[in-house]
């Protein structure tokens, strides 16, 4: 038998990566890897932006049903509060009516019905970075109803 002498692989038959390809697969993975961050945390933003929207929504309702059962359905009736992290403020005044809603008022004379518009404004965030949300209906009232205690 032949002893063949132990000498190291050449080139050509050497396995394995580079220096070269091991940094450019990690530079790829990183840019995917914030890329992907990058999506996670538009995500969760958008979650806690729906989040506020949709109590903002329940607040609004919860509130404005209660005009005319423990808020006055008053011309002149101002009302705010707070509920968690959001302020609100509430104002009812007369129907005043556009171009487009004349023919509201007109049946307003004809009926005896009072137009009242109740406008709620509701806000919340830190000073920093505010936001706030103006919601406004139309309730009719028999007229001189808010007189009677008068």
């Amino acid at each position: 038998m032949a002893l063949r002498a132990l000498r190291p692989p050449s080139r050509s038959t050497a396995s394995g990566f580079t220096l070269i390809e091991v940094l450019l697969a990690f530079v790829i993975f990183a840019l995917s890897f914030s890329v992907v961050l990058e999506i996670i945390a538009g995500s969760m933003r958008n979650t806690v932006r729906a989040r506020q929207y949709t109590e903002v929504a329940l607040i609004t309702q919860s509130v404005m049903d209660r005009v005319g059962l423990d808020i006055p359905l008053e011309e002149g009736v101002r009302a705010n509060g707070e509920s968690g992290a959001y302020r609100w403020e509430l104002q009812i005044s007369p129907f005043a009516g556009t171009a487009d809603t004349a023919r509201s008022v007109e049946l307003e004379d004809q009926t005896g019905i009072d137009l009242l518009e109740v406008e709620f404004v509701i806000s919340w965030g830190d000073y920093s970075s505010e936001h706030s949300d103006r919601f406004s209906t139309i309730k009719a009232v028999v007229a001189g109803q808010g007189e009677k205690g008068a």
